[in-house]
């Protein structure tokens, strides 16, 4: 009979013992609840509870990675688009993210998406696609200001994929191909005001200098004079035979 109280008071003692000891690791801390009220979180390591009477609850301080799921926003300029995106948290106040909150994870889950729309949604398609650093940032802001009562530390957000609609994608492909074409046409403009104000100076030389027309024609004519060309018709002007100072008979000078 002795036998067998000792071996039910040893099994209480050990199941007792069991309650009592706690192991947190090194990326953990257990906050601890005595009668309903917070004493404060513990960790890492070993440490004693009251069994029955101290509650404990193991919060993660690791960082988190998590998808946003796709949220279907409308921009600013009226387009529809399919965004997603990923937030990097972590856990700073093991005390608020167990007092304040009743699932952090979920709740940080939650508020991202709804930023996610509002700030996208105050935004137009070319700021979404061509100021994705700025757009993260303020992303960034606004969630971790939402959630640092909860003793969350929002670190990045990044947007991941902008889905556009095959209209939209055609839409754009033409536009751009529009302004590729505007561009050039305004390279050649550009290029032909060059070429007159560059003739312009040409003839305001040549009209102060009579020979300068003859060095031209030579040059001309050793240009052609390089294409294997049978036959060579080149007009000879009044100017040319000034320069040497002979001037057809029905010349009036």
């Amino acid at each position: 009979m002795n036998i067998i109280v000792i071996v039910v008071i040893a099994f209480v003692v050990l199941i007792i013992l069991s309650m009592a000891i706690k192991i947190v690791t090194e990326y953990e801390r257990g906050v601890i609840f005595r009668l309903g009220r917070l004493i404060g979180a513990k960790g890492p390591g070993l440490f004693l509870i009251i069994p029955f009477i101290d509650r404990m609850f193991k919060v993660d301080l690791r960082v988190v990675t998590m998808d946003v799921p796709s949220q279907e926003v409308i921009t600013k300029d009226n387009v529809t688009v399919r965004v997603n995106a990923v937030v990097y948290f972590r856990v700073v106040d093991p005390e608020a993210s167990v007092v304040k909150v009743l699932d952090h994870i979920r709740a940080t889950s939650q508020i991202s998406q709804t930023t996610l729309r509002n700030v996208l949604g105050q935004s137009e398609l070319d700021e979404l696609l061509s100021q994705r650093e700025k757009l993260n940032q303020m992303l960034q802001k606004i969630i971790d200001e939402h959630t640092d009562p909860w003793g969350v530390k929002v670190s990045t957000v990044e947007i991941k994929e902008v889905e556009l609609a095959e209209e939209m994608k055609r839409s754009m492909a033409a536009q751009a191909e529009a302004e590729r074409e505007r561009r050039a046409k305004i390279i050649h403009a550009e290029g032909e005001l060059q070429a007159s104000e560059k003739l312009a100076q040409a003839a305001h030389v040549i009209g102060r200098e009579p020979t300068a027309i003859q060095l031209r024609f030579l040059s001309t004519l050793t240009e052609i004079a390089s294409e294997k060309n049978s036959t060579i018709l080149f007009p000879i002007p009044i100017e040319f035979l000034k320069a040497f100072g002979r001037l057809p008979s029905g010349s009036k000078e």
